[in-house]
């Protein structure tokens, strides 16, 4: 027995009319959130970065060469407001890890670029959250854990169905003009 188990026996002696098995996933997701997020921080920060920085790079990253997007495009991907990507770019930009230039198709834009700093650290550090990941999850076994990603997209696409849609072999670059499908 958890402690969300403790809570919901609580809720079914004070209110027995009540369903509270939402209330349950809730709590658990959000205790594994919790916990998940301070493990996957630990990966970032021994490299100087937070989640938000990581996200970034690891966006300009997985775009592909020339591993350069526009800001309007890292919002789109990494589902932020234009304040949030600017100072997120601010940052890694003073600590030499992206650069920014005008828009050569558009010179009232910029590119944000990885640098080879950016580019380097950005490499290693992806297999070792990858690595950290894999530990995260050891708990379940391979069909466990397909059947709970499975589950969690079906979930996920009641609140995003456009981006539920299978969009086969493009790249990340040729989707710049969509919506993103992957986290």
């Amino acid at each position: 027995m958890d402690q969300v188990d403790r809570i919901l026996d609580q809720w079914h002696r004070e209110r027995p009319d009540l369903d509270v098995v939402p209330m349950g996933m809730f709590g658990r997701l959000k205790r594994l959130v919790t916990h998940l997020s301070a493990h996957l921080d630990r990966v970032f920060e021994a490299q100087g970065l937070n989640a938000a920085s990581f996200d970034v790079l690891a966006t300009l990253r997985r775009s592909g060469p020339p591993y350069a997007l526009s800001p309007s495009v890292l919002i789109e991907w990494t589902m932020v407001t234009s304040g949030t990507m600017t100072n997120r770019i601010d940052r890694l930009e003073r600590a030499g890890l992206v650069s920014r230039s005008p828009d050569p198709r558009d010179g009232r834009g910029s590119v944000v670029a990885l640098t080879d700093e950016g580019f380097t650290l950005i490499d290693a550090l992806i297999g070792e959250h990858v690595e950290n990941q894999h530990r995260l999850i050891e708990g379940l076994d391979k069909a466990e854990s397909a059947e709970l990603d499975r589950l969690l997209a079906k979930w996920l696409a009641c609140f995003e169905p456009e981006r539920a849609i299978e969009d086969g072999d493009e790249t990340m670059n040729a989707r710049h003009r969509g919506r993103p499908t992957s986290a």
